[in-house]
């Protein structure tokens, strides 16, 4: 026996190769989804309100979360601890959110919206809702439903096998 007929066909092993088309990788597809979507956002919240998407993710989290700290923020949004606590200080500077040292942890900050902070809740809240309501009139009641449903379901399976 040759070497070739014990170890395999050597020119079609190296000949092959693992191809992904990325149009076809729901990770990809999601990823480039949510970052175009938040691109967008991100325009109409620099501009009309000078905030990027770090701060408007902390600003609409406490716009319905009372008990709030910096690590909460970090694990409710995915976000890093430094991009966290930037947006938290320029959304302190600006007087939309106090800190006040927690009860629990006085490692710890609780945040809070000021009246400023609500104020500008009340204006954008409306305007990302018609935004998004935009965004998914191409679907159907039941095709939004199940998109969200879908969703839930593939979280819900990250979760089982980690």
């Amino acid at each position: 026996m040759t070497m070739d007929k014990v170890g395999g066909d050597t020119s079609l092993e190296s000949s092959a190769r693992a191809e992904l088309d990325l149009n076809q990788f729901l990770p990809y597809q999601l990823n480039r989804l949510a970052d175009r979507i938040s691109q967008a956002l991100e325009k109409l919240y620099a501009e009309s309100y000078e905030l990027n998407i770090a701060q408007w993710r902390v600003l609409a989290w406490l716009s319905h979360c009372d008990d709030l700290t910096a690590k909460k923020v970090c694990a409710y949004t995915n976000m890093d601890k430094a991009r966290v606590s930037r947006a938290i200080q320029s959304l302190e500077e600006r007087g939309l959110i106090s800190r006040t040292p927690s009860q629990q942890d006085q490692r710890q900050h609780d945040l809070q919206l000021t009246d400023a902070g609500q104020t500008l809740l009340n204006k954008l809240v409306p305007e990302a809702q018609a935004w998004e309501a935009g965004l998914v009139s191409t679907l159907s009641v039941s095709e939004y439903r199940d998109l969200l449903n879908t969703m839930r379901k593939l979280e819900r399976q990250l979760e089982r096998i980690g």
